[in-house]
């Protein structure tokens, strides 16, 4: 079910600000590994986007998986995935957490997944285990909207 449309030059979705071919891909494709727990949280986002559930199981830590499968993460409705916001990100050693808010539109109506996520690395490789949900923080009405449209959220996605 990945959207296999998406252009490798176009920019990555997970707003890091570099192409989807020198950001994200090279990640679900399998070409290497993340490097922190940020870059395999982004590359998560960005699979989520592009409704890669395989890559989203895969580096999900299995004693954390409680159930969750790629039919599961597919079932209808799905939400436009809008952006990510890196709040914060740590790592000490094998483990790390990262604090985000991921934007998205579900029945028209905007919403963020604001959560500090745990991550830990396991044999060479980062593993996303669990995450405190938050309430979201909506923008100011005068920051950039969330749906990277250049427009101000008071003159977007705030109507």
């Amino acid at each position: 079910m990945t959207n296999h449309n998406f252009e490798a030059d176009s920019p990555c979705p997970c707003c890091s600000g570099r192409s989807y071919q020198h950001c994200c891909q090279p990640l679900h494709l399998n070409l290497q590994l993340a490097q922190s727990p940020e870059q395999l949280m982004r590359s998560r986002f960005c699979a989520f986007y592009l409704k890669n559930y395989p890559y989203l199981i895969d580096t999900h830590h299995s004693d954390y998986l409680d159930g969750l499968n790629e039919h599961t993460l597919a079932q209808e409705p799905l939400p436009q995935w809008l952006s990510l916001d890196v709040i914060s990100s740590e790592q000490d050693g094998d483990s790390g957490q990262v604090c985000f808010q991921a934007w998205y539109k579900l029945d028209n109506e905007l919403d963020a997944i604001h959560e500090s996520s745990d991550f830990i690395k396991q044999d060479g490789r980062w593993f996303y285990t669990q995450g405190e949900q938050k309430a979201p923080i909506l923008p100011k009405r005068n920051d950039k909207c969330v749906c990277q449209s250049g427009k101000k959220f008071k003159q977007c996605c705030a109507k």
